[in-house]
């Protein structure tokens, strides 16, 4: 498997029977394009431009924006309903989460969750090995919150997403603060290429490159 960052929450992996592209963004306030990309399966998490611009995605593709239980090309994906606030959703609405089972390796991608997980969330998550995570706050949780999804989550690799960066949205947090509440050495790649056999035992931090 192959994960590459595209930038904000857009991440594009690769597996051996597909591709998928998660919440794909066209944003005035996010002077990064979204690449030309093709995929089997596209995920938006929520109906906000810098993430559900699947008109930015090429080919034949099946779109999962709802919650529900999907199989595609022998992989499996699990949509689960959340918030993109801590007000039960009065603020900004709801947030679908997605699990994915590709190559073996159970993958979970937050959107733009705004709150804590519930004790049902995580049981309909359990045994996820790569989290990918929103930590820049204002829009979602932020790092402090972030933390503590992570611990209760208790995945193998944590990938953070959705955090300040050059020519995106200014009114986040920074990668930084998130690094330091974790306290944590985080490996940077220009992308992750793994296998279930190379799952680190202790959780680690990767910081992919937009």
């Amino acid at each position: 498997m192959e994960i590459t960052h595209i930038g904000h929450s857009c991440f594009k992996i690769v597996g051996k029977n597909l591709t998928v592209v998660t919440d794909p963004f066209n944003h005035p306030r996010i002077s990064l394009k979204m690449p030309k990309v093709e995929a089997n399966v596209v995920t938006v998490s929520h109906d906000h431009q810098d993430h559900n611009y699947k008109e930015g995605v090429k080919g034949e593709y099946l779109l999962l924006d709802s919650p529900g239980e999907y199989e595609v090309k022998e992989c499996f994906f699990q949509g689960i309903l959340s918030f993109h606030d801590d007000k039960q959703g009065a603020e900004r609405g709801t947030n679908t989460i997605f699990t994915m089972e590709i190559d073996g390796i159970h993958l979970c991608h937050l959107g733009d969750l705004g709150t804590e997980l519930t004790s049902e969330q995580l049981e309909m998550m359990d045994g996820v090995d790569i989290l990918m995570i929103p930590v820049g706050g204002t829009y979602t949780i932020d790092a402090k919150t972030a933390v503590k999804v992570i611990n209760d989550v208790t995945p193998k690799i944590v990938i953070p997403m959705h955090y300040k960066f050059p020519g995106g949205l200014d009114n986040i947090a920074p990668l930084d603060k998130f690094l330091n509440e974790m306290g944590e050495e985080a490996e940077r790649l220009d992308k992750l290429k793994i296998m279930k056999k190379d799952l680190p035992e202790e959780m680690k931090v990767v910081i992919l490159k937009s």
